[in-house]
Formats: structure tokens, C-alpha cells, sequence
């Protein structure tokens, strides 16, 4: 029997991405930041940290929008003591995300749902992934027109047995 490559399409919208830029790149940083956050019970989704230059990153984190005040004012908090740059804030975000266990063994579905989203021109701001799951934050208008087309472009739309491989 053949395995099932993208099993569903997921889109949600009520997310906000906060982002600490010129975060010191030292140990225990990342730590303090996120022990701020989970202290005061603040689920995180995804968490990107970029590469240092000269010594400071930035980190970014999806928050549900519900929390992204709270969310904010830990990581101000947080910021002055590890003397950070500044925090950005994008409340007009959302997330769509492929998930299939058929992705353990097939290579090229991240690159065929970044296609179909460039093809549709909808910009990708962050990406995480998992054994089963390419997730992507998009602008909250583009989530339901990026749902509609990867469930197509997966084969979603046919019913019972698609999205094989």
C-alpha cells in the first residue's frame, strides 16, 4: 500500500509574531527569554533564531493572539535586562501549515509548498518543520487562500487515497 506524502492542510489566523532583535548572542539568553514568556503560562508556537552578526541575533516567536500583549510586556521586561534592541510586533499574521507522517521518507515537500505559495505570490515571513510538518507564517489575508491552494497542489481535493506518492 502506498503512503499517504501530505495527509491534511491546517490554517489558523488569530497569531501574532513578536520579534526581540539585537539580542546579545551569549549563553543562557535564549533561556532567560523564554523562561520569561512560559512563567506566565504563554504558549509559543514557532521560535526562529537568526544567525549573529557581529556578536547580536534576532529570535522571533508566534504567539496566539490573545497573548500577545502579555507576551510583549514579558519580553520587555526581559530585553532591558539583556540589553536587547528593541521589540517588533505583527499582529496581521497567520500560519498554514502540511503535515503528513509520508514526509519522514519523501524529500521535496518544503520545496513544493514554498512553490505553490511563491506561484501564488504569497511571501513566506518564518518557517519551521518537523519530521511531519512544514508550517509557515503568512499575512493573516493570504492563510485561507494558501490552505485552498496546498490542499489542491497535494491532491487534498480528490477525496479518500490522495496525496501519494
Amino acid at each position: 500500500m502506498e503512503e499517504v506524502l501530505v495527509s491534511s492542510v491546517v490554517g489558523v489566523k488569530d497569531q501574532a509574531k513578536l520579534t526581540v532583535s539585537g539580542v546579545p548572542d551569549q549563553p543562557g539568553v535564549a533561556a532567560k527569554i523564554f523562561t520569561a514568556i512560559a512563567d506566565k503560562d504563554i504558549n509559543v508556537d514557532m521560535i526562529i533564531q537568526n544567525i549573529s552578526v557581529e556578536g547580536v541575533s534576532d529570535i522571533s516567536l508566534t504567539v496566539p493572539m490573545d497573548e500577545a500583549k502579555k507576551a510583549v510586556e514579558r519580553l520587555k521586561d526581559v530585553s532591558s535586562s539583556i540589553n536587547a534592541r528593541e521589540i517588533l510586533v505583527a499582529e496581521d499574521i497567520g500560519k498554514v501549515s502540511v503535515i503528513g507522517v509520508g514526509m519522514r521518507s519523501h524529500t521535496g515537500v518544503a520545496a513544493k509548498m514554498f512553490k505553490m505559495l511563491a506561484d501564488a505570490g504569497i511571501n513566506i515571513e518564518m518557517i519551521s518543520t518537523s519530521e511531519i510538518k512544514v508550517s509557515c507564517v503568512v499575512k493573516k489575508d493570504d492563510v485561507d487562500n494558501a490552505v485552498k491552494i496546498l490542499h489542491k497542489g497535494f491532491g487534498l481535493d480528490k477525496g479518500l487515497g490522495s496525496g501519494k506518492k
